[in-house]
């Protein structure tokens, strides 16, 4: 995913992968989109991790995927 993402506040993620962080979210963890801010040539996205954590990502090259809302948040 390049810098360009179609990421808004309330989307679910899943971390794919996190580089140059000197303590990275392990893979694998999810969490809610708080804030995204685009600049040229990647994108900053506030993440508040279901762990409890809050740290952003730098996409590229941070990678996420979209998860879909469990059934029960679904209208």
């Amino acid at each position: 995913m390049n810098g360009n993402t179609n990421f808004k506040a309330g989307d679910r993620i899943r971390l794919v992968s996190m580089t140059d962080d000197p303590d990275p979210v392990p893979a694998g963890t999810t969490g809610t989109v708080a804030g995204v801010y685009p600049q040229r040539d990647w994108t900053q996205v506030d993440v508040d991790w279901d762990t409890g954590r809050s740290l952003m990502l730098s996409i590229p090259p941070d990678v996420v995927a979209r998860v879909s809302p469990p059934a029960a948040d679904k209208p």
